[in-house]
């Protein structure tokens, strides 16, 4: 398991969110700043999220994602707005080494297959973003009828292998993840690969994501603790052993 420090970008500025709420936004310098900074740190894959594309479902930020792919030499993803075939190339032709997909997926489970016919199993990940254990969608404003690892094993069957499950509760409210929601995704397929996020804040959090003892539990995003100083990559590194 990996820290994956997190990047939001909204209005060209690096930002954190409480529970996805845009009237609760904190402002943190230039992402590219930021990407940098966690690359020296020690980051070897950042989390990045178009936050204006996943609220008007159309990418807006890909020349400054561009910019942040030269600027670094670590693995990218990106998620935020990517809805169909034409958006995945674009994210791809700026840099970008991973393609998170979540609404487009949740309401369309099928068009995982057809991106497996352009991208690799590598490239294409699902963010099944949960409320409750239920799929949230359109920027977390809308509530489906799915759950959350119904959906993520429809979308194995076709194809997806890897997963960043989000409790949107927990986003950016230090209370830790969900660990009962994570244990049921990884049981669930384990032979995918499963990322954290949500809550995570503290190396207590990181501990208790390790000791669940999940061999296909890869990695855990974290971003307000990080950006606020309440921990560092460092410390949350060291607690996963």
């Amino acid at each position: 398991m990996i820290i994956i420090p997190a990047i939001d970008i909204r209005g060209g500025h690096a930002v954190r969110l409480e529970q996805g709420d845009f009237d609760r936004e904190t402002l943190y310098g230039t992402p590219i700043e930021m990407a940098v900074k966690w690359q020296d740190t020690g980051a070897s894959l950042l989390h990045i999220v178009d936050l204006d594309g996943a609220r008007t479902g159309a990418s807006c930020n890909l020349p400054l994602v561009r910019e942040i792919c030269a600027a670094v030499t670590c693995t990218c993803e990106l998620g935020g707005g990517i809805r169909q075939v034409a958006d995945v190339q674009a994210a791809v032709d700026a840099g970008v080494d991973r393609v998170i997909l979540g609404t487009s997926l949740a309401n369309d489970p099928q068009l995982a297959a057809a991106l497996l016919e352009e991208l690799s199993t590598d490239q294409l990940i699902a963010g099944v973003d949960a409320d409750e254990g239920m799929v949230a969608v359109e920027g977390w404003q809308e509530r489906s009828t799915v759950t959350a690892v119904d959906l993520a094993k429809e979308l194995y069957d076709y194809g997806i292998r890897r997963f960043i499950y989000t409790d949107i509760a927990r986003d950016g409210m230090f209370t830790g993840p969900h660990l009962g929601g994570l244990m049921k995704l990884c049981d669930a397929l384990p032979e995918a690969g499963v990322i954290a996020s949500g809550g995570i804040a503290t190396p207590e959090h990181v501990h208790e994501l390790a000791g669940l003892q999940r061999d296909n539990l890869e990695g855990a995003i974290v971003g307000k603790a990080l950006y606020d100083g309440r921990t560092t990559y460092e410390e949350l590194s060291a607690a996963i052993a």
